[in-house]
Parts: structure tokens; sequence; C-alpha cells
């Protein structure tokens, strides 16, 4: 980077991974005048239909990534399963901001834990297990229910199995044989989900955006709601807990960390080092959206004061409700429809999502009511 830490337009910014998050980055730079620069093995992904260049190639190949840091000025990732080697050499050319730490942490469940445990943060009761006998012996000190999930990898519900009972100790067990590097935690019965997402500046600056609610079906995000319903007390302990760990980790750019809500209590549940699928609401309903906010943060700018401008609730769609988008779409001028421009609609894959804005709860479920009467 500069030597003063400012990337200007029309500047190259790189973006390892070409989903629906390196889309909407790519989407927020280009308004500002930069120019992007896509890392993917998939031609013509969703941030390549954005980009001015796409290098085809798979993440860990070195030659790619010295070709993605030769052209860029900076360098981000739209995920967390970067390949480490790859970014401590863009860290080392001085041009990822973020640095590898962050990714190193939030790839590893045991890492992302201890660091929790480290930081005196309420967490769950968890355990590390690396094969049968020792799963088997853990769960002799857990209530039940509980959880066990790879230590890497995995998500929307994927790499994870629950443990109901004493009758679900074998399959534990064969779990954590087949996969080995495994964490166990204690189910927490929550009151919701709500998620703190923020941006957080090379200098140090932080700007939280609104405390999300969110609902899940079948381990997906369905539907975050903001302002989410949780006391000040709980809206105090999930900044501070947020901000404890932003500067324990010295975070750059946008990041968002889920929680559980629990009477009084939150237990941090996972991290995420980028743009959360929670934060898609902010791009309509505040002045400034996660993925504005995160190219300001990583290109040495200011970051802008975060205002909530009317409440909103963004709801997921999925490959089997594309039909029923497009239908309503054609139909109402309610909600703001984003589709990701990915090849192909399959059950259960996230396709875009819709936000809705209004004045206050009850008209944006009207909203709500019209728009998914429009599908049928």
């Amino acid at each position: 980077m500069q030597k003063n830490n400012t990337i200007l337009p029309p500047q190259t910014i790189g973006i390892i991974g070409g989903g629906q998050l390196g889309r909407m980055m790519a989407i927020a730079a280009r308004y500002m005048g930069y120019k992007i620069a896509v890392l993917d093995p998939t031609p013509e992904c969703p941030t390549a239909q954005v980009a001015d260049i796409q290098i085809t190639a798979a993440y860990d190949d070195m030659d790619a990534i010295k070709e993605l840091t030769e052209i860029s000025d900076v360098v981000t990732y739209e995920f967390e399963n970067v390949d480490l080697a790859a970014a401590a050499y863009i860290e080392e050319k001085g041009k990822l901001p973020q640095g590898a730490y962050a990714l190193e942490i939030t790839q590893n469940r045991e890492k992302e834990k201890q660091l929790m445990k480290d930081a005196s943060l309420p967490i769950p009761q968890f355990s590390i297990v690396t094969n049968a006998r020792e799963c088997e012996e853990a769960l002799k000190e857990f209530a039940f229910p509980a959880v066990i999930k790879t230590c890497r990898g995995g998500y929307d519900g994927k790499g994870q199995l629950k443990l109901n009972s004493t009758d679900d100790v074998e399959e534990a067990m064969a779990f954590a044989e087949k996969n080995e590097h495994c964490i166990i935690e204690q189910w927490i019965t929550f009151d919701k989900e709500i998620s703190v997402v923020f941006s957080r500046s090379i200098d140090g600056k932080i700007a939280f955006f609104p405390i999300a609610e969110n609902e899940h079906r079948d381990h997906i995000l369905y539907k975050t709601t903001v302002p989410a319903k949780i006391t000040e007390t709980i809206e105090k302990k999930a900044y501070q807990a947020a901000e404890s760990l932003a500067e324990r980790m010295n975070i750059v750019g946008t990041f968002a960390i889920e929680m559980f809500v629990k009477g009084d209590d939150i237990y941090l549940n996972e991290m995420a080092p980028r743009p959360h699928n929670s934060g898609h609401y902010t791009i309509e309903a505040c002045n400034t959206s996660q993925f504005t906010q995160h190219i300001r943060a990583i290109c040495g700018l200011p970051l802008t004061t975060v205002h909530l401008l009317m409440p909103t609730v963004m709801i997921n769609v999925l490959g089997e409700d594309l039909k029923g988008i497009h239908k309503a779409m054609a139909q109402t001028g309610e909600g703001f429809v984003h589709l990701y421009g990915k090849s192909e609609p399959k059950a259960k894959r996230k396709m875009g999502h819709i936000t809705f804005i209004a004045e206050n709860e009850e008209a944006l479920q009207k909203q709500i009511e019209n728009f998914k009467e429009a599908t049928r």
C-alpha cells in the first residue's frame, strides 16, 4: 500500500473469491470509481460480472495469487477460507491491510473459541476432541443437548451434529473419528440470535451498524430484522464484546459476530472477518452499507458515521424461491430485490435477497405480505 495507507480511485482493488459478497463489495467500489480484479476458479462468477479483470484459478494457486497481488493496489477477500500461505504472501507485500491473523482465527473453531475465552467473553462450554475415545470422555462432562462440529470448514449447518441425549453418543463418536479435529459445545437454548456487524479502520476507529435479529430455517439465514428487539443491557454487552474482539484481533474492514441472547445474557457463537449476510440490509436501510464501509476501511479512508434510515427486514432468496420472485418483480414495486447472477438456481442455494424498509413495523409487514402474495 502507499506510505500514507490511502488507496484512491481509479486504483485497483483485488478480491479473492467471486461470490455474492465479492460482487456487492465490487459494486460499492465501482460506485466510488475503483477498478476491480477478482480471483475465482469459476468463469463469469458473480463478482467477475462487475469486475474489470478476472483471474480464473484456484484460490491456493500461488502464481495466480502473485498475479492478483501484482495488478492490485490493495487486496481483500469475501470468505474466510483463504489459503493462509497466500494471505501471508499478500500481507508481506503490504497489500492486505486485514492481515492473515483474522483468517487464521476464523478458519479454526478451536482458535476462535480459545481467543474468546482468553478475552473473558461469554461463550458456551466447549471441549476439543480428535477421536472417538476423547469424544466419549468429553461428553461425560456435558449436559444434553450439545453439538459437535468440525473445527474447520462447515457453513449453513454443514459439518455439525446435534446431540439430544446419551443415545446420540455413539453417532458423535463416529463423527469425531471420521473428522478428527472437532469441537463439542453446550447447546444454548436461546431467546433469539443477533449479529453485530461493524467496520474498523486502519487507524483503529470503529463504526457499528445497528444490531440485527436473525431467524434461521434449516440452518440457513432466512430473515434479518433491524432494529433488533433487545434491551439496552444486551445492546451494550454485544457492542462491548465486539469492540473487545476487534481490538484484540486488530481487525480492519467489515466484520461480523453472531451471538445468542438468553435473558439478560449473551453468548458469542461464531465470527466472520468480512461483510455478512445479516448486514445486507445496510445497502438500503442505512446511510452507508457494510460494503462501502469495508472498501473505505481497506483503502485507508475515514469511515462514515452510521445511521439507520428506517426499520428494515431482509429476506434471503433461495434457488426454490426464484420463480416466485421473478413473478413478484413484474407485479409490485415494493421490496428492493438483489439477485446475485449465479448461473444455476439450486435448492437451498442463496440466489439473492430482498430488503423492505418502512416507517414502522406495521407498514413493513404489509409490504412483506403484499410481496409474498405477488409471488404466488
